[in-house]
Order: C-alpha cells, then structure tokens, then sequence
C-alpha cells in the first residue's frame, strides 16, 4: 500500500462524532451563505418586485437561524464528547460554537421585542456565517485531542 502525503487520501475511519459534526457543520453554514450571498442576489436578479424579495428573505433567514442553532448545539456535544467540559472555553471552536448559540437566542429575542431593528438583525446573521466560516476552518474535534 502507498501512502500519500495528502489530507484528501487520508482513509482513517471517522467515528459517528465526527460525521455528525460534518454534517451539521455543512447544512448551517452552506445554508445560512447560501441565502445570503447566492439565492437572495439570484432571486433579486430575476426581476422579482423588491418588496417580494425582501419577504422571501425575511420568511428564510429565521428558518435557517433557527436551523443554525440546532446544529451548532449537536456541535457543542460533539465537541463536549471530544473534549470534555472544562476544555469547552478554551478551545476556539467551543468559543465560535458558543458565539453561534448566544447570537441566535438574541436574533429571536431582537426580533420579537424589537421588530424595526433590521440593522441588528442582519448583523447578527452575518456574524453567525463567519463565526462558521471561521469553524470550517477548524479541524473536526477526535477523542484524542483532549487537553489535560
């Protein structure tokens, strides 16, 4: 067998911890930049009356908020099973996973005590996709990464 210096070779088994952070990972991040920076410009771009448009994306954007909050949950256990709980604050994507979670309870809170702050309302949907760009870029948490 030869083995190649390459991560995309890499044919180590994955465990379920691993795959589940995958996946999740992939459906509120991928979702959340899908909306934003390629379907709602798309759908703009098809000639679309704006105000139709803008109520496209105020009926998607709390779905896939709510969606991103589920995920990075399932994150934060995987995370927790990796690590352990001491090792949650001090690893970056338990911060990042965290900065997720309190950004989505706060979209909700915003969007239902105050409805006219659409300003804070994008801005914490764009601070939820890079804090998961930002995750993307970490490596996937394995049993053997805990910290003492």
């Amino acid at each position: 067998m030869r083995l190649s210096r390459f991560a995309i070779s890499n044919t180590e088994p994955r465990d379920a911890g691993a795959i589940s952070w995958l996946l999740a990972q992939t459906l509120w991040v991928g979702g959340l930049w899908l909306l934003h920076f390629l379907l709602m410009p798309a759908i703009a771009k098809v000639g679309l009356a704006s105000l139709l448009v803008e109520e496209i994306g105020n009926a998607l954007r709390p779905l896939l908020i709510g969606l991103a909050a589920v995920c990075a949950g399932l994150q934060v256990s995987v995370l927790v099973r990796a690590l352990g709980l001491k090792s949650l604050w001090r690893d970056s994507r338990g911060q990042l996973l965290m900065v997720v979670v309190v950004i989505a309870g706060s979209y909700f809170a915003v969007r239902k005590l105050l409805p006219e702050a659409e300003l804070w309302l994008m801005f914490s949907y764009l601070v939820m996709a890079f804090c998961g760009l930002l995750l993307v870029l970490q490596a996937v948490p394995r049993k053997q990464q805990r910290l003492s």
